[in-house]
């Protein structure tokens, strides 16, 4: 296995997914790659107060500074790409916004037109966020946006989660001892990473995490014999499913039914067998609410059965 690094500069940044995308960095399955991305507009310096604008990798910002593509050689489409987090340590700042913005939960709540804005001082060792107002997070650190481009010509917004391929999934359980297993859309799979947060609550509700710049210590490799063939992970906490979907029960159905199929296979279940078990061990989470469609996420907790 080899170590591979990889860290934020102009020529190995996206702010979109796309197969024609050219890959910065070619790995072996099985290797290891080191990778510190930019927060999720890509600021280049430091931000001094609550709400203050500095340089971004981006003049114009149309999506996710996001590192990568990254090349696995071998993988294809039919293919998985396990994505292995061994470390995620945040950089030391990280800012919040919510408000600002016309959609259609900031119109509900009547906050379209305002703005509040949190900066954060980070203490990694400590595991301890502190906001310019003075209240402390606890840290959990992972990565909002890890996928593959939909095998379609042209450039795609990194802001909406895919069912396949992945991206802008924002599921706060994805921490270190995490294995994301996303379904190969393109030859090479092509991945990209980035959108660094140090914590999130459920649905991110108000639009951002912590968001920060992160370096990603994850092993990627090619999967063979999963147990379902959607996406799906596993954590230090249980196993989840996913589904996305601008219909909130559409995308519960996605992540239940392959909650589902991996009960059954597991356990050696009947379909509503296994339906009656998940009603008794499973927890149905809503991952985010932010990115233009909903997500929904299945938790089967290790300890659910004894």
């Amino acid at each position: 296995m080899a170590t591979r690094y990889l860290d934020s500069r102009p020529e190995t940044v996206t702010d979109v997914f796309s197969r024609d995308l050219a890959p910065v960095l070619t790995v072996d399955p099985g290797d290891r790659v080191v990778v510190h991305s930019l927060d999720a507009h890509g600021y280049l310096e430091r931000q001094e107060f609550a709400g203050d604008v500095r340089p971004t990798m981006f003049s114009e910002r149309r999506g996710h500074c996001l590192c990568g593509p990254i090349a696995v050689r071998g993988a294809r489409p039919g293919m998985t790409l396990a994505v292995r987090f061994i470390d995620l340590r945040p950089d030391t700042w990280g800012w919040t916004t919510a408000g600002s913005r016309d959609t259609p939960l900031n119109r509900e709540l009547n906050v379209s037109a305002v703005k509040s804005s949190l900066l954060w001082e980070i203490d990694g060792p400590a595991l301890v966020a502190t906001s310019n107002s003075g209240q402390h997070v606890r840290l959990a650190p992972f990565l909002g946006v890890v996928g593959m481009p939909p095998d379609e010509p042209g450039e795609h917004s990194t802001i909406p989660p895919r069912a396949t391929g992945g991206g802008n999934i924002d599921c706060r359980s994805m921490v270190a001892g995490s294995v994301l297993y996303l379904p190969v859309t393109v030859p090479g799979a092509l991945l990209c990473v980035g959108d660094g947060h140090a914590a999130q609550g459920d649905g991110e509700v108000g639009g951002t995490a912590i968001e920060c710049g992160m370096t990603t210590a994850m092993d990627l490799d090619l999967a063979a014999d999963v147990p379902v063939n959607t996406i799906h992970a596993t954590t230090p906490s249980g196993r989840i499913t996913f589904g996305f979907s601008d219909n909130l029960n559409q995308a519960t159905i996605a992540a239940l039914d392959a909650m589902l199929a991996w009960m059954q296979r597991l356990l050696g279940l009947q379909k509503v067998e296994a339906l009656a078990l998940a009603s008794v061990v499973v927890d149905l989470r809503i991952t985010q609410v932010a990115n233009e469609v909903w997500g929904v996420h299945a938790v089967l907790p290790h300890d659910a059965l004894g």
